[in-house]
């Protein structure tokens, strides 16, 4: 049987829809057929017994003609027989017959329907014998036709037949059709998902319009890409940026653990020679170093990994207020804060990001630093400028590059790790914000930070 199934679902409806209409056709013909030939044995035996109705009557009336004249065209075969079962007289066809039956219907039922194959000659006959007379004497008229002429119950039976396979061929073809048309739109979507590959999952399956089954599969198979290809981006990313971690930790750790090797070493060599207090300092500094690039590295992660994660509604006002007020030295930083500028946002990030524009505006101030937190559209924006030096344009980009440095003012010996206005960026765009360089009016450096503001 699993052989003999359709292996496809066009196949599979196409074949049980044909198996329903036989199932309900052929019953259908079947009992067409009984009706029809019902029907038309009906009609016969009401043909037979007119004819002999009128025969009768015309028997009575003594109005009967040699040979009898059938009137109804079916009933060829009329004979009227006495009592004593001598034909008295009968129509052409049954000239020179025995009498068609020996039924003889009785005073109390007067009329028979009956068929008999007594005679060779005409072989079995359907008859109606009638009674002319209720007396004794009276005779019986039998009028009818030849079974061999009743071929026409046939014919509507087999007319049956052939509607009824009509119509299930009918069925069958239009099932297939149909089907065929239904799930074009699967087999298109089977193969433009078959050309879909890991590589390359920007391809989407077309989505047939409406709202059936066929279009909501489409729609899902697209969510589902979609989907697929957001992991798939994640999963880019994250690998991106361990690979970047691996890159600049490789690189950026490499020359301080180097300087710290070569200053023990040469130490180990020279142990005399050696002042230790200068030595540890060194070390120490050298330490330092690297623990502040490692911290900033794995801030560097942990923003690019949970840029989504905890927020709270914070004051951007206060926070820098906070943060200028406890930022000693010169140069000078002076504040311009709209009230109440909140943010929606992982506070920590936010701090540090803030941090890192006013060191640098520091480092490379000459005398003053100014920042100013205000809203601009949808945004809190925090602007930090400086009176120093500034970036070139072509340069406005690179400096978010991690571990650039542009210059000799901008160097290990100024402190930075270089990595600073990267971490800035990625806080930036971990909220749904920017971070963007440009000139301050007194030609120096500014940074305009933007993130959304918080929803009220």
């Amino acid at each position: 049987m699993s052989y003999a199934r359709p292996r496809s679902i066009r196949g599979r409806i196409t074949a049980l829809i044909t198996l329903l209409a036989l199932a309900l056709l052929v019953p259908t013909a079947v009992a067409e057929g009984a009706v029809g030939r019902q029907a038309i044995a009906d009609a016969i035996w009401l043909e037979a017994r007119q004819q002999a109705d009128l025969t009768a009557a015309a028997v009575r009336a003594g109005t009967t003609t040699d040979p009898i004249l059938p009137r109804m065209g079916g009933a060829t075969l009329v004979q009227v027989v006495a009592p004593d079962h001598h034909v008295i007289d009968a129509s052409k066809d049954a000239r020179g017959l025995p009498p068609l039956s020996s039924v003889w219907p009785s005073a109390s039922d007067p009329e028979r329907d009956l068929q008999t194959c007594a005679s060779a000659r005409v072989g079995c006959v359907r008859l109606s014998a009638l009674r002319v007379l209720p007396s004794a004497d009276s005779p019986v008229v039998y009028a009818g036709r030849p079974v061999a002429a009743l071929t026409s119950t046939e014919i509507f039976a087999r007319l049956f037949g052939i509607q009824d396979a009509v119509l299930v061929l009918l069925a069958a073809w239009a099932t297939w059709q149909v089907t065929g048309r239904t799930l074009k739109p699967v087999e298109v979507i089977r193969t433009d998902l078959a050309a879909i590959n890991f590589n390359d999952l920007s391809g989407r399956v077309p989505e047939p319009s409406g709202d059936d089954e066929i279009a909501r599969l489409a729609r899902t198979v697209n969510g589902t890409l979609g989907r697929i290809e957001n992991a798939k981006r994640s999963s880019d990313r994250i690998l991106s940026r361990q690979r970047q971690f691996v890159a600049d930790a490789s690189h950026e750790l490499r020359t301080p653990l180097a300087g710290l090797r070569a200053e023990l070493e040469e130490a180990q060599m020279h142990p005399g020679e050696t002042d230790l207090a200068a030595l540890l300092d060194d070390a120490m500094g050298d330490v330092d170093r690297l623990e502040q690039i490692i911290t900033d590295l794995l801030l560097l992660a942990k923003v690019e990994a949970t840029g989504d994660g905890e927020r709270a509604h914070v004051n951007l006002s206060d926070l820098a207020q906070r943060e200028v007020s406890e930022r000693p030295g010169r140069p000078q930083v002076r504040l311009w804060a709209e009230p109440d500028v909140y943010v929606s946002a992982v506070q920590a990030q936010v701090v540090r990001a803030l941090r890192n524009l006013l060191d640098n505006a520091q480092r490379h101030a000459r005398n003053g630093v100014e920042v100013h937190v205000g809203r601009c559209g949808g945004f809190a924006e925090l602007v930090v400028s400086d009176d120093g030096p500034g970036i070139p344009e072509t340069d406005r980009e690179r400096v978010f590059e991690r571990f650039t440095r542009l210059d000799a003012a901008r160097s290990r010996d100024h402190g930075g790790t270089g990595l600073g206005l990267a971490i800035a960026r990625d806080v930036a765009h971990a909220h749904g914000g920017s971070l963007r360089a440009g000139e301050s009016p007194g030609g120096g450096a500014k940074f305009v930070f933007k993130i959304p503001l918080a929803e009220s």
